[in-house]
C-alpha cells in the first residue's frame, strides 16, 4: 500500500483534513504530521478524540511564535519525513504557516505536493494567510480547487502550467455534514450557556487585522455586547489578551468564554441565528449549516458567500446597526439562508483520494 503524508497545523486544518483522512483507510498508508502550531488541548489535542481520528504519528512542536519562526521551525521536520518516507504525496490543506512549511519542504524533494483548498484570493497581501495560499499554489503539483472561482484565479496566475487542478468541493462541507448529528447528540453548550437555539448569535473574532487595532476590536465587542440577543465568543488567547490590554470587559450581551471544543463549537454555531467572524472557515462552516454570517473583515477568500447574500462584510460602525436587524427581522435571516450547494456535496474528501490514487 503506498503511503500518504498529510500535515496540519491548526484547529481548521484537522478539520478540514479530517474527511480526507476518513476516505483514504484502507487505500493509503496515511502518516500524519502536526506542526503543533496550535498545541493545546482546547484548539488542537481533543479533537483527535472527538472527530474518532487516529492521534498524529509525529508532532513537530513549533509553538505559538513569529511567523518566521513557525514556518522555518516545521521546516526541518517535515524536510526529514519526506526524505525518509518516500511518501507517494504529502497533503496540506489551507493558508497556515504549516501549509507554507509544507510546500517549500516538498519543492525541493521528489515528493509530490497536493494542496486542498487551493485558489482561494481575497488580494489583500497584507494577509499572511493570502500569501502563504499564493506561495503554496505556485510550488503545487496538484492543485485541489473547492470552486470553478477557485480553479479560475489559479488559471489566471498560470498555476495550471505546473500543477494538474481538480476541482472538488470542499472538505469542510463533508466535515459538516458527518460531524453536526454527532455534535448535536453530544453537546451540552447550549445548556451550559443557557441558550435557546435560533435566539443567540455565534461569534469568533481572531484576526490581527481586529485584535492588534484596539480601537477596532473595541468598536467590534462593544457592538456584540449592546446586541438585543445572547452573544458567546470563545475568546483566542490573541483576542482575549487584547481586549484585556484595551481594558475592556462586556457588561451586557457579550459572554467571552474559553475556546470550545469542536463538537461544542460546531453546535453552537448550528443552532445560533446569526454567526459574526473574521474566519475564513466559520463563513464556510455558516453557509453550509445555513446561518446568516457577518464578516467583520474588508474583503473575503470566500467570495461566493457573499454573491450568495448568505455573507455579508461589514466595518465595526456598522456592525451593531447589521447585528440589530437580523436579531429583529425574521424576513431579513431568512433571506440570508440556503446555498448549502457553495462548496460541493460533501464528498471532496472521496474526491481528493480518488484523485491521489490515479496519480500514485
Amino acid at each position: 500500500m503506498e503511503e500518504l503524508a498529510a500535515v496540519v497545523g491548526t484547529r481548521p486544518e484537522i478539520i478540514k483534513m479530517a474527511p480526507v483522512l476518513r476516505a483514504a483507510e484502507g487505500r493509503f498508508d496515511v502518516h500524519l504530521v502536526h506542526t503543533g502550531q496550535h498545541y493545546d488541548t482546547e484548539l488542537s489535542g481533543a479533537f483527535f478524540e472527538a472527530l474518532e481520528l487516529s492521534p498524529p504519528d509525529e508532532n513537530v512542536g513549533v509553538g505559538s511564535a513569529s511567523q518566521a519562526e513557525q514556518t522555518a521551525g516545521a521546516l526541518p521536520g517535515i524536510e526529514r519525513t519526506l526524505e525518509q518516507r518516500e511518501p507517494a504525496a504529502v497533503l496540506a490543506v489551507g493558508d497556515t504557516n504549516a501549509v507554507l512549511s509544507t510546500a517549500i519542504a516538498a519543492s525541493k524533494l521528489p515528493t509530490p505536493f497536493g494542496h486542498v483548498e487551493a485558489g482561494l484570493r481575497s488580494f489583500d497581501r497584507s494577509m499572511p494567510e493570502e500569501v502563504n495560499r499564493v506561495l503554496a499554489d505556485h510550488v503545487a503539483d496538484v492543485a485541489f480547487a473547492p470552486t470553478e472561482e477557485a480553479r479560475n484565479n489559479l488559471e489566471r496566475e498560470a498555476v495550471d502550467d505546473h500543477a494538474a487542478v481538480h476541482v472538488v468541493g470542499n472538505t469542510v462541507v463533508d466535515a459538516c455534514r458527518q460531524h453536526a448529528p454527532l455534535a448535536a447528540d453530544r453537546s451540552t453548550v447550549l445548556e451550559r450557556f443557557g441558550l435557546e437555539p435560533e435566539e443567540y448569535v455565534a461569534a469568533t473574532i481572531h484576526r490581527p487585522a481586529n485584535t492588534d487595532d484596539p480601537e477596532r476590536l473595541v468598536a467590534v465587542a462593544e457592538a456584540l455586547d449592546s446586541a438585543a440577543r445572547p452573544v458567546v465568543l470563545p475568546a483566542h488567547p490573541r483576542t482575549e489578551a487584547a481586549l484585556e490590554a484595551a481594558g475592556w470587559e462586556p457588561s451586557g450581551s457579550l459572554t467571552l468564554c474559553e475556546p470550545l471544543g469542536y463538537l461544542d463549537f460546531l453546535h453552537l454555531l448550528a443552532s445560533a441565528r446569526v454567526a459574526v467572524t473574521d474566519s475564513g472557515g466559520v463563513q464556510e462552516e455558516a453557509s453550509v449549516l445555513e446561518v446568516p454570517c457577518l464578516t467583520v473583515r474588508p474583503n473575503t477568500e470566500r467570495p461566493e458567500t457573499v454573491e450568495a447574500g448568505v455573507n455579508e462584510l461589514v466595518e465595526p460602525a456598522d456592525l451593531g446597526p447589521r447585528l440589530d436587524r437580523l436579531l429583529a427581522d425574521d424576513d431579513a435571516r431568512a433571506a440570508m439562508t440556503g446555498h448549502t450547494e457553495l462548496y460541493g456535496d460533501g464528498d471532496a474528501g472521496e474526491r481528493i483520494v480518488a484523485t491521489l490514487e490515479r496519480l500514485a
